[in-house]
């Protein structure tokens, strides 16, 4: 453990990272007894992969039990400060990073980060909420906004509404939102949906968000001087979901750790100005954020594209078919992406509110079929029911794995379960 948490002096560290370092051994110093007594078998050589390694160290084969009262904040900090090391790290590789890297790095969080569940939220505004808010139904409308609710069905919702940046704690903003979806409409209307995006179109969005801030507060005040200024965080997550490909959603924990991981100077939830001159305008001198719009396979030249040949045959178009649309994907959004390279823990995945409502939803089914007790008791012989069960699986319908699981619904209906009901269970639960 000594030789872990000193190999950090052999690094070549910038400035923000010696400044990680520095404060990691303040927080190491109460805890040191404890760590110590830690085995340490990897020993990453680079410090994004320290800082992950030694939060994993603290988090899985620390004695925590061992820890006293007062050693719990300090263990905070330091994963804390390691965390903000880590997004650090990967955030200066996405400075530099051209296209081919940052799909391949994205794609690799794609378990950590719940990719494949983020694009279905993405695609759904895409498809189902670009047009305008008045119009939309409350549930699509707080899907756009950022706010997830119970009547948020998971099975048309297959995704979490707040990933990228949550709003459900702007109660002025969504109080808003329901009475005057046409003036949001308005501010956002500036903003083009296809092509470039510039400083005018932002700027004519910003006065308009603005102003339904201001007349709220007028409103409101009743003589108080108090102020409700426009919430920067809340006008990302409309501008992202708007063109995903342009601007980066914000919350307040998210406006310092990016700023640190981009090397800006940290703005506060209020900054508009900021927000585009420094973090979206350092966005757009990256690599792979300027990388020319891939093109469709079908229009792809014979150069970049898998030639249809006696060389390939349909499997490898089709894989070729998706490899190009995924990327397609990725660059339509390649900007509310930056989001992977923050810090996740890796429960990050399961506490999606979609995953948790399906396997709330399972459970709740899955308990109810479990808890029927059988009131009468079939009459069948052993052979009468494994007739049965074959029968039932030979429908076409059902998926091949059931198969496999001949043997466990014959248990069920021995014990008085209909063929109907075991087969249901099965399907709950293995789906």
């Amino acid at each position: 453990m000594r030789k872990l948490l000193s190999s950090p002096v052999q690094m070549p560290l910038s400035a923000a990272e010696n400044q990680i370092y520095q404060n990691t051994l303040k927080y190491v110093t109460p805890l040191s007894l404890n760590l110590m007594a830690v085995k340490v078998l990897n020993r990453p050589e680079d410090f994004t992969g320290w800082c992950g390694e030694v939060i994993r160290l603290c988090r899985e084969d620390l004695k925590i039990e061992l820890l006293d009262d007062e050693q719990f904040a300090p263990l905070k900090k330091l994963e804390q400060t390691l965390e903000e090391g880590f997004t650090i790290g990967q955030c200066k590789m996405a400075r530099i990073a051209p296209w081919p890297i940052f799909v391949d790095f994205i794609e690799q969080q794609n378990t950590l980060h719940a990719l494949d569940e983020r694009l279905r939220l993405l695609d759904y505004i895409n498809k189902y909420c670009q047009k305008s808010l008045a119009d939309l139904s409350v549930e699509d409308r707080l899907a756009f906004a950022g706010k997830h609710t119970k009547q948020h069905n998971y099975q048309t919702y297959d995704f979490d509404i707040e990933w990228f940046a949550s709003t459900k704690g702007a109660k002025v903003f969504h109080a808003l939102l329901e009475q005057y979806p046409e003036k949001f409409d308005a501010a956002l209307s500036h903003i083009p949906l296809v092509g470039d995006v510039n400083y005018e179109h932002y700027q004519m969005f910003v006065n308009d968000f603005k102003q339904i801030i201001q007349a709220y507060t007028q409103e409101n005040s009743q003589g108080n001087s108090t102020q409700t200024k426009a919430p920067l965080a809340v006008a990302t997550r409309l501008l992202a979901m708007r063109r995903p490909d342009q601007f980066i959603a914000l919350n307040n924990n998210k406006i310092d750790l990016l700023c640190k991981g981009l090397s800006i100077v940290k703005f506060s939830n209020t900054d508009f100005s900021s927000y585009w001159h420094d973090m979206i305008g350092t966005l757009r001198t990256f690599p792979w954020w300027n990388q020319a719009k891939p093109l469709p396979l079908a229009e792809s030249s014979s150069d970049s594209a898998i030639e249809i040949s006696a060389e390939h045959d349909a499997t490898s178009i089709e894989q070729g078919n998706h490899v190009a649309s995924r990327e397609f994907t990725l660059w339509n959004n390649r900007a509310i992406l930056i989001d992977l390279f923050l810090f996740a823990d890796p429960t990050l995945s399961q506490n999606s509110n979609y995953v948790r409502a399906r396997d709330k939803a399972l459970n709740k089914s899955v308990n109810k079929l479990q808890s029927k007790s059988c009131t009468t008791m079939r009459k069948k012989s052993i052979e009468s029911i494994e007739s049965l069960v074959d029968k039932a699986l030979m429908a076409e319908d059902l998926p091949e794995y059931m198969i496999s699981k001949r043997d466990s619904i014959i248990t069920q209906v021995k014990k008085g379960q209909s063929v109907e009901k075991a087969i249901s269970l099965m399907r709950a639960i293995f789906g």
